[in-house]
């Protein structure tokens, strides 16, 4: 007789599991309460879905900050060449793009999601929009799942359920409620890949986008990151590619203090930026400093760079002196902002926290805690950088889950 298995939760995690077992002829029920599945996998990658990382085995666990070394079992079955070979197989074309990012041809999150639901219909998984409510757990051995509209009895119960980013999409943190009335210990819940709050410099340049700029996150004065790349100024801080990933490095906020340097000219040096600031201060040498930077700087971030350099913003540029045209170029490639924390995880990319991977066995992420019980994708506390590793997390725990639970004996 085939196992009876419920998997909570129709994301990207569930989905993988739910086929993973119903691979391995198991009868697989999946619960999911929105219209559809893959409501969030929908949006990731602004619509195009940044499916996997064309990578191995320690590419993976190097962009995996958080608890790597849990995910080597699930990234050594399954790392992210076998997630394009997968997707592949499902008929879907992809592509490798900067940073070894991996897209849908079509750049359509929507065939991934539905070559991913053709192949629930194939291996007929039964799907039941229903919310889950509870867990029937009887001594320590999973019996089955209780939603809004019935219950669901079961051999084996994966939740894949997410975290707590993008509420909207159906993520509220339910998984993580029902997994500690299991006994399991959530980690503290906060935003990875996150805009950040600054004291107030973003206000005054809101709007402003900044393409092909270093970036240099410091910890207490340590340099910790560097990047290259796109942000943008916002009325609570800064945002963009450059900041969302950057705020992955930036996890304590509690106990350190942040501050981000900004090189405005990364594509010049020290010298190339000097030789320029003196044609320019040729050209406008009888301006007021103040109007001698159009040919530098975006118009929204002069008055702030005038500022900041104590430069009186009438004095003559033909007057400046070598030390205050030395500080000006300083600014330039270390432009400062300091941090005061993250955005609300309710706008990050993926959540930090969850059921802590102590409690999980790494090659079948089963429950340490309850026989039948098993954990998949961001309910788990393991998070990435950006570049496709968090979906990987996803498919990988999700298919070690999958196989598991099938294959198990009760």
């Amino acid at each position: 007789m085939s196992k009876e298995i419920v998997v909570v939760g129709g994301g990207a995690a569930g989905m993988m599991s739910a086929i993973s077992a119903a691979e391995k002829g198991a009868r697989v029920t999946l619960l999911e309460p929105n219209e559809r599945l893959g409501k969030k996998l929908n949006i990731t990658g602004k619509g195009r879905c940044n499916v996997t990382n064309d990578a191995g085995l320690e590419e993976l666990l190097a962009n995996t900050p958080k608890n790597g070394k849990f995910l080597y079992s699930a990234f050594s079955r399954f790392d992210g060449r076998d997630a394009k070979a997968f997707f592949e197989g499902l008929g879907v074309p992809l592509k490798t793009e900067r940073g070894n990012r991996v897209f849908p041809v079509s750049d359509r999150a929507f065939d991934i999601s539905g070559a991913l639901e053709r192949r629930l219909k194939a291996l007929k998984v039964v799907l039941r929009r229903d919310r889950a409510v509870s867990l029937d757990i009887q001594d320590g051995v999973i019996h089955g799942v209780s939603g809004e509209k019935g219950t669901y009895p079961a051999e084996a119960v994966i939740l894949a359920t997410g975290g707590v980013s993008y509420p909207a999409t159906g993520s509220t943190g339910e998984g993580h409620r029902m997994a500690a009335e299991a006994g399991h210990t959530v980690t503290p819940l906060q935003g990875s890949l996150v805009p950040l709050r600054d004291f107030g410099v973003g206000r005054r340049m809101q709007g402003l986008s900044l393409r092909n700029v270093g970036l240099t996150v410091f910890e207490n004065d340590k340099k910790i990151y560097t990047d290259f790349g796109e942000l943008l100024f916002t009325h609570f801080g800064l945002s963009g590619p450059l900041i969302l990933s950057a705020s992955a490095h930036m996890r304590r906020f509690e106990k350190k203090a942040y501050r981000i340097e900004i090189d405005l000219k990364p594509a010049l040096d020290e010298q190339q930026l000097d030789k320029r600031l003196l044609s320019d201060f040729t050209k406008y040498a009888n301006s007021d400093f103040c109007n001698a930077l159009d040919d530098l700087l975006p118009q929204k971030l002069i008055p702030v760079v005038v500022e900041w350099t104590e430069i009186p913003p009438h004095q003559k540029v033909h007057d400046l002196t070598k030390e205050q045209r030395r500080g000006l170029l300083q600014l330039l490639k270390h432009f400062p902002v300091a941090i005061a924390g993250p955005c609300p995880v309710t706008d990050a990319i993926v959540t930090s926290g969850g059921v802590k991977v102590g409690e999980i066995d790494p090659k079948t992420m089963e429950s340490k805690i309850v026989k039948g019980l098993y954990f998949a994708g961001e309910l788990i506390d393991v998070d990435a950088y950006t570049g496709g590793f968090n979906l990987q997390i996803a498919w990988a725990t999700g298919r070690a889950a999958g196989f598991a639970a099938a294959e198990n004996e009760t």
